[in-house]
């Protein structure tokens, strides 16, 4: 039996257990000591940082694992890399793993590989990030290095949220710099694929869906398909495959942020793993394989094959997420069921009794929503029902996103 090394074990690497498993390998799990789901799927866990290369690489030489992956996560990926190159086994490569995960030398990888993306400096005090603002243009986005997601990302119009913005970046960071970037225009949507044997394999666009306040932006959702125009899909790949030579990316999924406007396609960020937020199921309804195999079997240094399995199938999802800090009360199953026998995927991350968080960013998620629909309005719709089934505190949360 195979043996495959997870590392984490929250609610977006479950599924890729999950499916490891129904492929009869022998799974492997590392985390962060916690109360995490995917510690209860794996046939052995271990309580170790995802970050400890030197602690993994110790375990996989011990485990004798024949493959090393996971998903939804950027945090683990210098690791993988790193056991890897170490055992000799599938991955994304050092330099291009460190590209994909420190924001300041994508930026740089992106400058010198001409792909198009916004204007950055990257600054060591307030002074220096209010100088660079001041050099870009207001607004201006302040951010951390070393993160995915919203954390550590602020949008600042004017001078006096520089300090408190850079302040904020170094206090969720590991490095003592920051980036400020000019803000972009257009279109916000998401871009996946997967690099296989030297070249971009498989690339699927798709709409993405953004919660937005004055201050920051938080990915709440996808939609598939992306209705672009033939010239912006063609740009898009012009612009991915870049990135990808311009990082050294290979043998890995992708997951990129782009900005659409008009025919022009500017890259935000990328990163050298799958995205979280119902990316792989979407995928994986929309072309009929299933995207986890392909994760797994990348891994495990099989040959890929993306050809659809189906007509594709529009479809879309949302997280489910509460605007408040609180305790969920209850759950209405029969309602629920009702809405499940609809055709909707409902998952809950937590039970009766449990504690939530108020959204702050993509982490902080109590649940998610997928549909075979093809407009928001559809999707939200069926939100807005499941939201009624939920009380936190003793309110819905559809009450309570109405205050």
């Amino acid at each position: 039996m195979k043996k495959l090394l997870i590392l984490g074990a929250g609610v977006y690497q479950v599924p890729l257990i999950q499916t490891a498993r129904e492929m009869g390998l022998y799974t492997i799990v590392t985390s962060i000591p916690g109360d995490y789901p995917g510690f209860r799927y794996a046939d052995k866990a271990y309580d170790i940082n995802t970050t400890d290369r030197e602690a993994i690489l110790e375990i996989a030489r011990k485990e004798q694992i024949d493959g090393i992956c996971t998903s939804g996560t950027d945090v683990a990926i210098t690791t993988i890399s790193y056991v890897c190159e170490q055992l000799g086994l599938t991955g994304v490569p050092g330099r291009a793993a460190l590209c994909a995960t420190n924001k300041a030398e994508m930026k740089k990888a992106f400058q010198k590989g001409g792909v198009c993306a916004a204007q950055f400096r990257v600054v060591r005090s307030p002074a220096e990030a209010l100088e660079a603002a001041e050099d870009l243009g207001f607004p201006v986005m302040v951010k951390r290095v070393d993160s995915s997601g919203s954390r550590g990302i602020t949008l600042v119009k004017e001078r006096a949220g520089i300090p408190e913005a850079f302040a904020e970046a170094l206090r969720v960071s590991r490095a003592d710099y920051a980036l400020v970037e000019e803000v972009l225009q257009g279109v916000e949507i998401g871009v996946d694929g997967v690099v296989h044997r030297g070249k971009l394999a498989f690339l699927a666009p798709h709409e993405k869906f953004v919660y937005r306040s004055d201050r920051v932006t938080i990915p709440v959702g996808h939609g598939f398909p992306y209705r672009g125009t033939e010239a912006v899909q063609r740009e898009i790949r012009v612009q991915i495959e870049r990135a990808v030579e311009g990082l050294g990316l290979n043998e890995c999924s992708i997951n990129a942020d782009v900005f659409v406007d008009g025919e022009k396609v500017s890259l935000i960020e990328i990163g050298a793993r799958t995205g979280a937020t119902c990316i792989p199921e979407l995928i994986t309804r929309y072309y009929g394989f299933n995207f986890y195999e392909k994760i797994i079997q990348n891994a495990l240094g099989m040959q890929l094959s993306f050809a659809p399995e189906h007509e594709p199938c529009p479809c879309m999802a949302k997280l489910l997420m509460s605007p408040v800090d609180g305790v969920i009360t209850s759950v209405d199953e029969a309602a629920l069921g009702e809405i499940r026998r609809s055709g909707a995927e409902i998952k809950l991350d937590y039970p009766v009794g449990h504690a939530v968080e108020r959204m702050v960013n993509g982490t902080t998620r109590i649940g998610h929503v997928i549909a075979a629909v093809d407009k928001v309005e559809s999707l939200d719709r069926i939100m807005t029902d499941v939201y009624r089934c939920i009380r936190v505190d003793g309110d819905t949360l559809e009450e309570l996103w109405r205050k």
